[in-house]
């Protein structure tokens, strides 16, 4: 009987557990919720920005953004992880804090010590020339020239090193294009220089190709996904032109990937991840998004560990551009 009595308990303050826990995530958020993000103010910003506020619409609480920059972005996943795992902080987890530091062994996490809420944008990469360079008929012919002509093309993604540049090195690789590259601190400077006629080609994102349409020519968008070609009016990618870069998916891309602390309750963390992908399934926000250059994405957590885990394996390989590159260069030089 006694023992029938503890068992009676147990169950009884099960009971009582379950229905405190199904109370709790039924009042979840009582309070702002807040997402870390990794970067200082700009379009990046804005983007997170629109997405916060649609998911706060859906929870019924504001979700602001904290911005902390730092250290290629890792600063912020610090940050984050410092936080109680309660359902209050979200982490806006881009591709450099989230997969390539790890990569490089400048961060001890991986995508797999975080929780999934939902994709969130993606920044699209393109190649191009000035709209009046009138030298080559088509992107194709231009390749063909820079083929022929080892070193004799200059471009630019900016800073020398950074994703866009992997990128571009990649496809021109794919082309067997041995290209000049030539530094800038920010790539708004390279396209500067490109308008001058002191570059052939330089790295162009939507933004600053929906900011000036009438000043560039897309030869190349360095992504198969067709959001990314609609965000170029259609010109062709690596896709159509049949050219094999080694990154599919989200790997030639700059993207976000919202997530929350592996601790976080199921109970809250299911409440956030219903909240995002309403939010990001609302055709305003995704109006909103492209509008200022951003793709959005419609990836769910249950397809995180695929799409994102494919990214990470890219990762590892993207440098074989770069390494090719250089070492054309110095053959030539060493001529």
């Amino acid at each position: 009987m006694k023992f029938a009595s503890i068992l009676t308990a147990m169950a009884l303050l099960t009971g009582v557990v379950s229905i405190q826990t199904a109370a709790v995530a039924a009042d979840f958020p009582q309070r702002p919720v807040q997402t870390i993000f990794p970067w200082g103010p700009g379009t990046a910003m804005a983007a997170d920005q629109i997405i916060a506020d649609a998911i706060g619409n859906e929870l019924g609480v504001a979700v602001t953004l904290v911005s902390t920059p730092g250290a290629g972005g890792t600063k912020a996943f610090k940050t984050a992880m410092a936080r109680p795992a309660d359902g209050y902080t979200m982490i806006s987890g881009w591709v450099a804090p989230l997969v390539s530091a790890p990569a490089s062994g400048k961060a001890d996490w991986t995508y797999e010590d975080f929780t999934p809420l939902h994709s969130g944008v993606a920044a699209a990469f393109a190649i191009a020339t000035r709209v009046d360079d009138d030298r080559f008929a088509n992107f194709q012919e231009m390749m063909d020239y820079g083929k022929a002509n080892p070193g004799k093309l200059r471009y630019s993604s900016g800073t020398a090193g950074n994703l866009p540049h992997k990128v571009m090195a990649k496809a021109l690789k794919a082309f067997g294009v041995v290209a000049q590259v030539v530094p800038y601190k920010t790539d708004g400077e390279a396209r500067k220089d490109l308008q001058s006629g002191v570059l052939d080609f330089v790295f162009v994102n939507p933004g600053a190709y929906m900011a000036d349409k009438d000043g560039y020519t897309i030869g190349l968008v360095l992504s198969e996904l067709p959001a990314v070609k609609a965000l170029f009016d259609g010109a062709d990618t690596v896709e159509d032109m049949g050219i094999d870069i080694g990154l599919t998916g989200l790997g030639p891309l700059g993207w976000t990937w919202w997530l929350v602390h592996k601790d976080t309750p199921t109970e809250q963390v299911e409440v956030l991840q219903s909240a995002m992908s309403k939010a990001m399934k609302n055709d305003a926000v995704k109006a909103k998004l492209s509008a200022i250059g951003w793709t959005p994405l419609e990836w769910d957590h249950q397809q995180y560990a695929e799409i994102v885990g494919s990214v990470s394996t890219q990762i590892s390989g993207m440098g074989d551009g770069l390494l090719w590159e250089e070492e054309q260069i110095k053959k030539l030089r060493a001529q």
